[in-house]
């Protein structure tokens, strides 16, 4: 062997030994979108992205608080985000381009993961406003949720179907939940509405904090909204001081992605969390609501082939 060929064989084995390294660390980035931190988006995405980075090879997993649905679908789309929750009439919105619930065209890139758990719309107003049932919402403060967020469209809805509006309210605040609360506690605002799971953080700080009302949501209400609007019910007991079932309406979410991100991903992201929901369930009760039998019910989205892949595996489509 000349010294020259051993000197470029040395050269090209060091080459070698120096890309080893960058090769093995290559990583792959998931990033899951959710909402403000007191709600129940953001701590189940986040046991979802702890999760993937223990259990997907080369995965480096985090979570985003956001303003939840619509700005996910918006990112999603810009491809921001690899999943995302999102409630069921903006993601149908988003599907269809809807310029007025905040999508200016339709975001043809978004694929549907699975159904999530239902949210239920909780109108939480302090005792001494004295509302008790939503026409006295009329001349009354009330924070409607964050601009164009899941919730506020909620709102819009829901007063229009009751035959009100922004204009019929003494004062409209555009808050998450979290600061809605604070205003409340302040005695500066009467009322808020959270769409959200039940037992949302936000809403059991103030009813420790101070008497709250549970505002019913009357069933003719509901039956105006139709679809994917359903009747609901808080449950007795699941604020301080709620002695009894109060009626509302509630809506489907759901985990969408994008048709840009890897089929292997999305099949492992779906795999992973059917297989650990007892996680996600310890991160916030609400996940007791996402099952195998129900992640196809109500899919507004063509399925992305990562998940459909899943599905096929566990028998869900034949």
């Amino acid at each position: 062997m000349t010294k020259i060929t051993a000197n470029l064989r040395a050269l090209l084995a060091g080459v070698a030994i120096a890309a080893a390294p960058a090769a093995a660390s290559a990583q792959e980035f998931i990033n899951v979108l959710t909402g403000g931190t007191s709600g129940v988006y953001y701590p189940v995405g986040s046991a979802l992205a702890t999760l993937y980075g223990e259990k997907i090879p080369n995965v480096q997993a985090q979570v985003q608080s956001t303003k939840a649905s619509v700005e996910n679908l918006n990112l999603l789309q810009q491809g921001k985000g690899e999943l995302a929750l999102a409630l069921g009439d903006s993601v149908k919105f988003a599907w269809e381009g809807n310029a007025d619930a905040g999508f200016k065209a339709p975001l043809d890139k978004l694929r549907g993961v699975a159904a999530a758990y239902p949210n239920y719309i909780q109108i939480a107003a302090t005792a001494d406003s004295g509302i008790k049932v939503l026409a006295d919402l009329k001349g009354k403060s009330l924070s409607v949720g964050a601009p164009k967020s899941g919730t506020e469209l909620n709102t819009r809805a829901i007063l229009e179907a009751a035959g009100m509006s922004y204009e019929d309210l003494g004062k409209v605040e555009y808050l998450p939940f979290a600061e809605s609360v604070e205003l409340q506690k302040n005695r500066q605002l009467d009322a808020t509405v959270q769409s959200a799971g039940l037992g949302v953080a936000s809403i059991k700080d103030l009813a420790t904090s101070m008497p709250t009302t549970m505002v019913a949501v009357p069933a003719d209400v509901v039956e105006k909204l139709g679809a994917p609007f359903v009747a609901g019910v808080i449950p007795a007991g699941t604020y301080e001081g709620q002695t009894e079932d109060v009626p509302t309406v509630a809506i489907m979410n759901f985990f969408v992605t994008s048709a840009d991100v890897p089929e292997e991903t999305v099949y492992q992201m779906t795999k992973v969390m059917f297989e650990n929901l007892p996680t996600l369930v310890a991160a916030h009760k609400s996940a007791a609501g996402i099952t195998l039998d129900t992640a196809l019910n109500g899919m507004p989205l063509p399925l992305h082939p990562g998940a459909e892949r899943y599905y096929k595996e566990v028998g869900l489509i034949k």
